[in-house]
Formats: structure tokens, C-alpha cells, sequence
């Protein structure tokens, strides 16, 4: 007995990496991907707080979160309510337009979406996936590498 919980422990572990290296949003955009690969490994350990998150910035439900983490990475999750938000489409809409483009990307889907290279709504959904960044760092990490600066001035 002692044998199949080590096995499934050794599965599940394997299952979840998997799923943390495969993911790869290709936006056309390195920073925006890194940010997306964060979102999404950082959801992977502590799914309960991404439910949440994206629940309170997007104002979307619960178990409408849960039925996308049924069928996609919550990377792509993240980027659906995102998009979503920008384009003014139901997040439904853009969960189809990402399910039959999933293959080509998210620079293919948001240009599917309306989104086209360059414009205003495509500035607006990088700068706001990015803006992530800054606010996904842990909060009991000090901000800087790690030097005070002295102040400057005569010494007496």
C-alpha cells in the first residue's frame, strides 16, 4: 500500500511539472511570455490565491474560473480574462477564440480578437500583463539587490 501512495506522489509530481515546463503562451513578446510563465507557475502552487486573484481584479466567478482551469493553463486563464477585459467581450467568446487558436498563440488570438499589431488595445494588453509583474513579487522579498544607499552630502 505504502508502494501505490509513492507512486501516485511520483505522478502527480511528474504531472505537474509537465505542465509547467509545456506551457509556452507565444505572444510575440518575451517579457509578456515570462510574465505569463510566472503567473502560471506561481497559480500551480497556490491555486486557491490565483481563483482569487483573478476572480477580485476581474470580477469573474469563481467556478467560471474553475470550468477555464478545466481546459487550459492558468497562464492562458489569466491571459483569457485579460483579453477579455480589453477587447469587451464575454470571457466566453474569448475562451472559444482561444480554444481553436490555442495552437497559433496569443499574438494569433488577439489579433483574432480584433487586436491588431500596434494598436492602442495591443499596448494596453501588454502593458497590463506586464504591470502584473511588479505586483505578482512576494511582498516578504525586499525590493532592490539587496544595498542601501548611502545619503549623500558633506560629512562633518
Amino acid at each position: 500500500m505504502k508502494k501505490l501512495y509513492t507512486l501516485i506522489a511520483v505522478c502527480f509530481t511528474v504531472l505537474v511539472n509537465a505542465q509547467i515546463v509545456s506551457f509556452n503562451p507565444r505572444t510575440g513578446d518575451l517579457d509578456m511570455d515570462n510574465v505569463l510563465k510566472d503567473i502560471n507557475t506561481k497559480a500551480q502552487t497556490d491555486i486557491k490565491a490565483f481563483k482569487d486573484q483573478v476572480s477580485t481584479k476581474f470580477n469573474l466567478a469563481k467556478d467560471k474560473i474553475e470550468g477555464l482551469l478545466n481546459v487550459m493553463a492558468p497562464g492562458d486563464v489569466f491571459m483569457v480574462a485579460q483579453t477579455a477585459e480589453i477587447t469587451h467581450k464575454p470571457v466566453e467568446a474569448v475562451a472559444n477564440t482561444y480554444k481553436k487558436n490555442k495552437d497559433k498563440g496569443w499574438g494569433a488570438i488577439a489579433k483574432e480578437l480584433g487586436i491588431k499589431p500596434g494598436s492602442k488595445e495591443f499596448h494596453e494588453l501588454k502593458n497590463k500583463t506586464k504591470e502584473h509583474k511588479g505586483k505578482s513579487k512576494d511582498k516578504g522579498k525586499p525590493e532592490g539587490k539587496g544595498k542601501t544607499e548611502k545619503p549623500k552630502g558633506k560629512k562633518k
